[in-house]
C-alpha cells in the first residue's frame, strides 16, 4: 500500500495549542507491516500518519500530542497555549502516566506534576492515593494494556470528585473495538526494537466512549482537533 502524501503534508490550520507557533512539517511514520496487521484501508493509513507525522517545528510535538493538550488546557478552562498555562504555574494536581509525547517539558513546570512510567508503575494496579489528583493525563498508552478497562478505573481512582481524565488512544474511527489476542502480535515500534510494553492488546474504534463510561466514569467528551485524525477523549468523575 502506498501512503498519500499529499493528505499527509497538508498543514494545519491553527497554531499549535502546545507552544503557539504556525510552522508545521509532516512525515510518514507507518510502516508496510503494521499497515497490513492492522488491515487499514488507503484512508486510515492516510489519516492515521496525519496524526502521527505532522509537528510542530518548534516543540517537537505532533497532531495526535497538539490535540491532546488542546484538549488538556480546554478541560482546565484556559484560554491560551499549553506552554503559557505552564508558565503561570496554577495549582492544579496532575498526574502524567508514561511520557506523554514532548508535552512533558511543559507540564514539568506545574508544581502538581508527577510522572509515573512502566515498568515500575502498572496502570492497572497505580501504587497511588485515592482521589490525590485533580487531572490524569495519558496518550496511546491504554492499547498496550492487557485489560483497558482497569485500567481506566484505575485512573479514575486517583482522581478527586470532579476530576478528569485526558487521553488518547490509537483510533480506527469505521470500526469497532477488538482485542488482539490470539492474532499475530504486532508492536508500536519497529520489530528490530520493539520491546514488550510496546505489544499492541487492544485496537480501539467508535465505542471506545464505551470504555469509559464502564470504568465508572460519569461523562465522556469526545474532542475533536481534527477530525479523524486528532481525537482526544476527556473522562469526568
Amino acid at each position: 500500500m502506498t501512503v498519500n502524501e499529499p493528505a499527509i503534508a497538508e498543514r494545519i490550520a491553527m497554531p499549535c495549542a502546545v507552544c503557539g507557533s504556525t510552522d508545521f512539517a509532516a512525515k510518514a511514520v507507518l510502516w508496510p507491516a503494521l499497515v497490513r496487521a492492522w488491515e487499514l484501508s488507503e484512508e486510515e493509513a492516510a489519516y492515521i500518519n496525519r496524526q502521527q507525522g505532522v509537528h510542530c517545528r518548534q516543540c517537537g510535538n505532533n497532531l495526535r500530542m497538539i490535540a491532546l493538550a488542546a484538549a488538556l488546557v480546554r478541560s482546565l478552562g484556559f484560554d491560551g497555549t499549553l506552554a503559557e498555562l505552564c508558565e503561570l504555574r496554577p495549582p492544579v494536581r496532575i498526574l502524567e502516566i508514561n511520557t506523554a509525547g514532548f508535552l512533558t517539558p511543559f507540564l514539568r513546570k506545574l508544581p502538581g506534576h508527577r510522572l509515573v512510567e512502566y515498568p515500575r508503575f502498572d496502570m492497572m494496579s497505580l501504587d497511588i492515593e485515592t482521589g490525590s489528583f485533580d487531572v490524569v493525563i495519558h496518550s496511546d498508552s491504554l492499547e498496550h494494556v492487557s485489560d483497558p478497562l482497569q485500567g481506566l478505573a484505575e485512573c479514575r481512582r486517583v482522581l478527586r470528585d470532579g476530576g478528569r481524565c485526558v487521553f488518547t488512544v490509537p483510533l480506527v474511527v469505521g470500526r469497532m473495538t477488538r482485542s488482539r489476542q490470539g492474532l499475530a502480535p504486532i508492536h508500536h515500534g519497529q520489530a528490530a526494537t520493539a520491546t514488550d510494553d510496546q505489544l499492541v492488546r487492544t485496537e480501539f474504534g467508535a465505542d471506545t466512549w464505551q470504555y469509559v463510561l464502564r470504568a465508572g466514569f460519569s461523562a465522556c467528551e469526545i474532542v475533536a482537533l481534527e477530525y479523524p485524525a486528532a481525537i482526544t477523549f476527556v473522562a469526568l468523575k
